[in-house]
């Protein structure tokens, strides 16, 4: 107890027992003062992450010891031995700001009225400090029978450290422990701690670089340190540690298990991340363990991680946090096969018998290892050949292998150009995995967890570990690739088969297969480094391909793929591929079949890899309807300048589905109102839904008709309005469908002859997924008839919305505005392109600003990437002209730019396009 509260403490016992609040009062006051102290210590950097957490702890236990002499001061306290331990990260003596304080009580038999009255005394005044207590009372034999049957009882008692009382009941709890944890005990112990950890990775994320980390129980975070520690100390003999004061490594760090430069990282790794879990408790004031957007960039500038060159101080930070978990997840396989020995020497007297394998391996335990003594270092060569080994025998890596790959790994950079290293790594690529009856894993994870890929191509160690700060991406760079790798495996191994046919049939019929597996494994290469990712990507392509292997007309194929891998989503998503100078733009930069059909399966690897919600069925449905009309083009077939005979074929189409269903002047009428984009841009069986919907409308004279058809196989809901043409149309559409929580992804707006306007919208749910249910489809049609006559409060009602979609973790991604006008993408139209966070109302503001510049919305195209939202227009002038004039040019994008903003602070000329 430090000295200060021990004689507060004293001076008022010796005055009789002290009243239980001026007891409370001193030590909230002292607690108060410990924590202002440490906070303030750290805050500035005069105190690490692990000393102040360390700090705490210690104040902790002066509040602990202050207590428990206070309770036995009591006049009906009574002298049975009890001794105050410790337990879990408190008995480590390591506690982050609002971590619960773990307590045992222990006692040597079952507590009397007079022990329980005492505990609870403690127990009631630390809860009335505010302390978050988890607490036990047991006595040495219960805490045995309690440890045999929960792994966790355990393994907190593995941490035990006594705070006060009757050590010597510490002591005998510690001996009894330490001698039942050997043998099958040990074993289980050991194999129970890989599962649980197994298990815990499932459900806080298996993939340690998903961008906003667990830094507790996520896979590389702090619990996988403390897990080798628990294993190392267990299988060690090292069964309870004991210490008063921890060290400020992890213990496994002085088992003399590791080397050198593997104790400085463990050290690193502990120190960082105690020090950001510290920053994250204190930021959210609560025990918070996860690293949201919101409270990344808070973090990073209180660690001093400034920007530099392009990239930002936050993912400067984030890269240091994943890099770190790479560290952890390294020192796992490296420590984890030593603990493991042991075991198995414990268990039998004898290792596994080695049956000797080709190219100088063998297999232990059915996983292959290298032949001891290891040569990597002097046969770097040898690793890769590991790897190529296990592959095609289809067989497991050996633990002791990882741990030796992990050890010599930085000997692989004189490989860099050797031709028979880069066969056997265009092998690894290109051959993952897809399979699940397959025993052998995907190997590009483990090429980069060993650091191997990096050590061969050294422009990859440049993205390893590097994110980007946006809601988008769910993974950093280096995963993000692997992904796309992983998912170009399963196209064309037919995983997807159901869900991309047009994918699997192409990916079966490859003449450029290591040229593909390439291009993904390259097309993000290029980011991090100011620029454009695709160019500089491209040019890093000519100088890699030729090191794998490549030749010449390989290596150009990669690096045109790597260039246009994003050519075909943006097309399909944000322009009108009903345009047919958007068709012939494409054929004319694309050229060729075989690339189309590479960079189709390019793209959709790419988009399935940035996470799970970005693919869709109506994004399948767009590119599906772009390769196809391209491929027309690029084979011969019908060009997309026959734009009358085109129209004419859909025309006839029409009036033979209708013959049957209406009036001959019905029909008539029908055909004679659409012009030609119209006929072109919608399927014969759209046609005719529309002409009934055109003369129910006449028929029975109604200002306003709206349909909503689910359309559950392309992932989106057609929502078709038809009523009088009028300024402002889509943007009250817009605004209805924002208020009934749809949010558009395509529009095609088409005025008729007659005057009326058929605007068709396809709208998605939150999840991302079409409206299907009949009281759904009712609110649609019901908001959007009231929003046309006015009888819907439109900005009350996307107020509303806002308000609850608010989400302060999105809020801290900045977006800034961004207006792009392009008067060369199509023969008819000007093209505007709108960027800006995204949020319910804004296509509203957006189209009610184009609706203040007296222009004509032809279609729309709704893309949203995370929290930015890319919307693209095909408009015209109230004449049906482009708009070429340059001052009427700047005053739309002024006006655009203004619609953007939702800072009130923020002011148009801060966000130039």
């Amino acid at each position: 107890m430090a000295p200060s509260l021990q004689s507060a403490i004293d001076a008022v016992s010796a005055k009789g027992a002290p009243a239980r609040e001026t007891a409370l009062t001193i030590l909230r006051r002292h607690l108060g003062a410990g924590h202002a102290e440490i906070r303030h210590g750290f805050e500035r950097r005069k105190l690490p992450g692990v000393a102040a957490a360390r700090a705490l702890a210690a104040v902790a236990d002066e509040i602990v010891s202050a207590l428990f002499s206070l309770s036995a001061s009591q006049e009906d306290a009574t002298e049975e031995p009890l001794c105050l331990c410790a337990t879990g990260g408190y008995g480590a003596g390591l506690l982050a700001p609002f971590s619960d304080i773990d307590i045992l009580f222990l006692i040597p038999e079952a507590p009397s009225t007079a022990m329980t009255a005492r505990i609870e005394y403690i127990l009631y005044a630390l809860w009335d400090l505010g302390l978050r207590v988890g607490h036990a009372t047991r006595s040495i034999t219960t805490c045995l029978k309690d440890a045999a049957s929960d792994i966790t009882i355990r393994t907190a008692l593995l941490d035990l450290r006594p705070i006060s009382g009757d050590l010597s009941l510490a002591r005998e709890l510690r001996t009894i422990l330490g001698n039942d944890l050997q043998n099958d005990t040990l074993c289980q112990f050991i194999k129970g701690k890989i599962d649980e950890r197994q298990r815990r990775h499932g459900r806080f994320g298996d993939n340690p670089y998903m961008v906003e980390p667990n830094i507790k129980e996520g896979r590389g975070a702090i619990r996988d340190l403390q897990t080798l520690n628990w294993m190392g100390r267990a299988a060690l003999g090292c069964a309870v540690s004991g210490t008063a004061s921890p060290p400020p490594t992890p213990s496994f760090a002085s088992f003399g298990l590791l080397t050198e430069r593997e104790t400085n990282r463990a050290r690193r790794a502990w120190e960082f991340l105690w020090t950001v879990r510290l920053h994250l408790h204190y930021i959210t004031g609560r025990a918070e363990e996860r690293l949201t957007f919101d409270v990344q960039p808070v973090i990073g500038g209180r660690m001093g991680y400034a920007s530099h060159g392009r990239q930002r101080g936050v993912e400067r930070f984030m890269r240091h946090y994943f890099l770190t978990a790479r560290d952890v997840m390294r020192l796992t396989h490296v420590l984890q096969p030593v603990v493991l020995l042991h075991l198995q020497d414990q268990a039998t007297g004898t290792q596994p018998p080695a049956i000797p394998g080709p190219e100088n391996f063998e297999r232990q335990a059915g996983r292959l290892r290298p032949v001891e003594p290891v040569n990597f270092a002097t046969n770097p060569r040898a690793m890769f050949q590991l790897l190529d080994c296990a592959r095609r025998m289809d067989i497991e890596l050996h633990p002791f292998a990882v741990q030796q790959i992990i050890r010599n790994e930085r000997h692989a950079i004189s490989l860099r150009n050797d031709p028979e290293t880069a066969r056997i790594f265009l092998d690894l690529l290109c051959e993952p995995s897809a399979d699940p009856n397959r025993v052998v894993p995907f190997w590009l994870p483990i090429l980069n967890e060993t650091g191997l890929i990096g050590r061969l191509l050294p422009d990859w160690s440049r993205v390893v570990g590097q994110m980007q700060f946006d809601s988008y991406h769910i993974y950093t760079v280096d995963e993000h690739i692997i992904e796309a790798v992983r998912m170009m495996g399963q196209i064309e191994a037919g995983q997807m088969a159901d869900e991309i046919p047009l994918a699997y049939n192409l990916a079966r019929d490859l003449r450029s297969r290591r040229a593909l597996y390439v291009a993904v494994l390259l097309h993000d290469i290029g980011k991090g480094r100011g620029g454009d990712h695709s160019e500089i990507g491209a040019d890093l392509a000519l100088e890699i391909c030729p090191q794998l292997g490549l030749d010449n007309e390989e290596t150009d194929t990669v690096s045109w793929l790597v260039l246009h891998h994003l050519l075909l989503s943006h097309t399909a998503f944000t322009r009108d591929i009903d345009d047919p100078r958007t068709i012939l733009d494409l054929a004319d930069t694309i050229q060729s079949p075989e690339r189309l059909r590479l960079l189709l399966l390019l793209t959709i690897a790419d988009m399935r890899a940035v996470s799970p919600k970005v693919w869709n069925a109506w994004k399948a449905t767009l590119l599906r309807e772009l390769f196809s009309r391209v491929a027309e083009v690029l084979e011969g077939g019908l060009a997309a300048t026959e734009r009358d005979v085109r129209v004419n074929h859909a025309r006839e189409l029409a009036r033979d589905g209708l013959s049957s269903v209406l009036p001959s002047t019905s029909i008539s009428h029908f055909l004679e109102l659409g012009y030609p984009s119209y006929w072109l841009g919608f399927d014969t069986d759209t046609h005719m839904r529309h002409a009934r919907l055109v003369h129910d409308s006449d028929r029975y004279l109604s200002p306003v008709t709206v349909e909503a058809l689910p359309l559950p196989d392309r992932g989106v809901t057609e929502i078709t309005v038809l009523c009088a043409d009028h300024p402002g149309l889509f943007s009250q559409i817009a605004g209805a469908l924002a208020v009934a929580g749809a949010s558009i992804v395509d529009a095609r707006i088409h005025t008729l002859s007659d005057g009326m306007a058929l605007d068709t919208f396809w709208v998605q749910d939150s999840d991302g997924c079409s409206f299907e249910e009949p009281h759904q489809l009712s609110r649609l049609n019901r908001l959007v008839e009231q929003a046309l006559s006015g009888r819907l409060d439109l900005e009350k009602g996307i107020a509303e919305a806002s308000h609850h979609s608010a989400s302060r973790r999105m809020r801290a991604i900045h977006v800034p505005p961004r207006v792009v006008i392009d008067n060369a993408a199509s023969e008819r139209h000007t093209v505007i392109e709108v960027n800006g966070r995204d949020r319910p109302g804004l296509l509203h503001d957006v189209t009610s600003a184009l609706n203040r510049q007296s222009l004509q919305i032809s279609s729309a195209h709704i893309t949203t990437y995370g929290m930015r939202a890319v919307d693209v227009f095909y408009v015209r002038d109230l004449l049906g002209m482009k708009i070429t004039d340059p001052n009427r040019l700047s005053q739309i994008r002024s006006a655009l730019l203004t619609s953007l903003i939702t800072d009130p602070n923020q002011t148009p000329a801060q966000t130039t396009a």
